[in-house]
């Protein structure tokens, strides 16, 4: 069976090529503090199963200390002239994109063709992550395929993967702290704290402000933590379970729907939401950090207010 643990071992054995990649890259000024930082990345998924709570802690706070003196840095990788990366793209045209549209087709029909499919009596993809494992598989199709269309080696494109890690550097490892950060703040109380706040110095006799209460939190508490669903577990236990639910009725599921929504919104306005916000201007070279977030600006303002009233209207429906 294919299971999501075996790609956590592949990402492993990649980082662990970008980390001595780093390490023999002598015009890399940072080269020592860069290895560090991805081979220890590189210990996370392939010893995660058997590190020690405290020590897998220590390793992310390394990584913290590590990115926070800046001791990510770019390398040399090997890239061919823009002249020759031009001739190449002329010469591919359109097929450019088929590496890319394998990834999306293949895991549609991994996730739904082959999710009943085995070998013997044991199914051929792991049926309980079945879209990532089959987006995984995809993905590793995707590279077969690039190296195929390019006449490129795997190591060309371990050095393309290398210069991506570099470039995004410690945004990289952003999203994954962020996920665990709602279940922090849950035990730690702050949902309680939350709830003592604005219960005191917030008027909640009001349906309406309690909405909006829970709306605007859920988008600020997002902007501050980078990721909605770290978001939610202090919003929900501090206004909208106890107010919205416990004193107005609303539904827990519309509630819970809506309130993610106007999460998403503080995730198209936050720097911390560093793969959707941070890693295109990384990418796209782009000379405005902020281009992302500006663009999406008026999006996002107006739909947390049609957010409000959608929760406000719809929160009795069952």
């Amino acid at each position: 069976m294919i299971k999501l643990e075996h790609f956590y071992y592949v990402l492993g054995l990649m980082l662990v090529v970008a980390a001595v990649m780093s390490l023999r890259d002598r015009s890399n000024p940072k080269r020592y503090s860069t290895a560090l930082f991805w081979g220890l990345y590189a210990l996370v998924y392939l010893g995660g199963d058997f590190l020690a709570p405290a020590v897998a802690g220590l390793v992310m706070v390394s990584m913290a200390l590590i990115a926070g003196f800046g001791g990510v840095s770019l390398g040399s990788y090997g890239m061919r002239s823009k002249e020759e990366r031009t001739a190449s793209a002329a010469t591919l045209g359109h097929k450019l994109f088929i590496p890319a549209l394998v990834i999306p087709v293949v895991t549609m029909i991994g996730s739904t063709l082959f999710k009943d499919v085995k070998i013997g009596d044991m199914l051929l993809l792991e049926a309980k992550h079945i879209t990532i494992v089959s987006l995984g598989c995809a993905s590793l199709l995707a590279v077969g395929v690039a190296c195929a269309l390019t006449r490129s080696t795997p190591v060309q494109g371990m050095r393309e993967w290398r210069r991506l890690t570099d470039a995004i550097g410690w945004a990289v490892v952003l999203p994954h702290m962020l996920a665990v950060l709602g279940l922090l703040f849950a035990e730690v109380g702050v949902g309680k704290a939350v709830a003592h706040l604005t219960t005191t110095y917030i008027n909640m006799d009001s349906r309406f402000v309690a909405v909006v209460v829970f709306c605007v939190g859920m988008a600020l508490f997002t902007i501050v933590m980078g990721n909605g669903f770290a978001a939610f577990p202090v919003m929900a236990g501090g206004v909208g379970i106890p107010v919205l639910v416990g004193i107005y009725g609303a539904n827990p599921a519309v509630m819970a729907a809506i309130g993610m929504f106007s999460a998403y919104c503080g995730t198209l306005l936050t720097p911390m939401a560093a793969n959707f916000n941070i890693v295109p201007v990384v990418l796209l070279e782009l000379p405005d950090k902020n281009a992302v977030i500006k663009a999406q600006m008026p999006t996002a303002l107006p739909l947390l207010a049609a957010n409000i009233f959608l929760l406000y209207f719809l929160m009795d429906q069952k």
